[in-house]
């Protein structure tokens, strides 16, 4: 018997985007499947349940591969595409595999010979980059900085090197609730020159992205504790 299909389907960034993030293709998807791995059972369901879900949610077999449950060893995430039947992958918000835990399910799946369908949706790495005004040609996302200060000044220096050397966008996040903190970190650290874009609450009513040098950033210094964000680097030379 053939496998059945990984479907990764994205998930809304803010909780009033729904309908920005739906595409018909998407909803027939999770109209044709009972069967999902998940980061987050709770925001999975209420999700499906925003996008028109016609099954009912009584019906349906999921899987929770949060913190807890990543143990790759456990075969139930798998006996369902292992006997043909199509099974979604969700991550809790954005696109699956993209910073994201996903991305060890699929390179699993890879590995089994399944077939991996990626469905359009909103990743905030891409919609930061399209909205900042930096290289889309070339550039680089590298998650999370060190939290220790010395090493976190020293990346972001790093960072700004890299971008003047290679003319590359440099692209990173940071836990919400430190945001402000790493802010005031690239602000301190940083060349006045260099541009900053901050990229915040993307998608949601409360959208925040724009484009400064870090000279002008810090004449008026926005909050961002609690507030996803995608901090963009680039040289001041464009």
């Amino acid at each position: 018997m053939p496998y059945g299909t990984l479907y990764l389907i994205p998930v809304p960034l803010a909780d009033d985007a729904a309908a920005k993030s739906f595409t018909p293709y998407l909803v027939d998807t999770i109209n044709s499947i009972k069967e999902y791995i998940v980061e987050n059972e709770k925001t999975a369901r209420r999700f499906l349940k925003e996008a028109g879900l016609k099954t009912p949610q009584s019906e349906l077999v999921i899987h929770d591969y949060g913190k807890h449950n990543r143990d790759m060893g456990n075969a139930d995430f798998f006996k369902g595409l292992q006997a043909g039947n199509d099974v979604g992958l969700m991550s809790e918000a954005g696109c699956p595999g993209v910073a994201d835990p996903g991305a060890d399910i699929v390179d699993k799946a890879h590995r089994m010979g399944i077939k991996v369908v990626p469905l359009v949706g909103p990743s905030s790495i891409l919609l930061a980059l399209m909205a900042s005004g930096f290289s889309g040609q070339s550039f680089a996302f590298h998650g999370y900085l060190p939290i220790d200060k010395v090493l976190r000044a020293k990346k972001i220096k790093e960072l700004e090197s890299t971008a003047i050397k290679l003319d590359q966008t440099q692209m990173f996040i940071e836990t919400p609730f430190r945001n402000n903190p790493m802010l005031e970190e690239i602000l301190k650290s940083g060349n006045p020159k260099t541009k900053l874009c901050i990229a915040c609450d993307l998608t949601a009513a409360t959208e925040l992205v724009q484009t400064k040098t870090i000279a002008d950033w810090q004449k008026k210094v926005p909050d961002l504790h609690k507030r996803p964000t995608i901090f963009l680097l680039y040289h001041g030379n464009k």
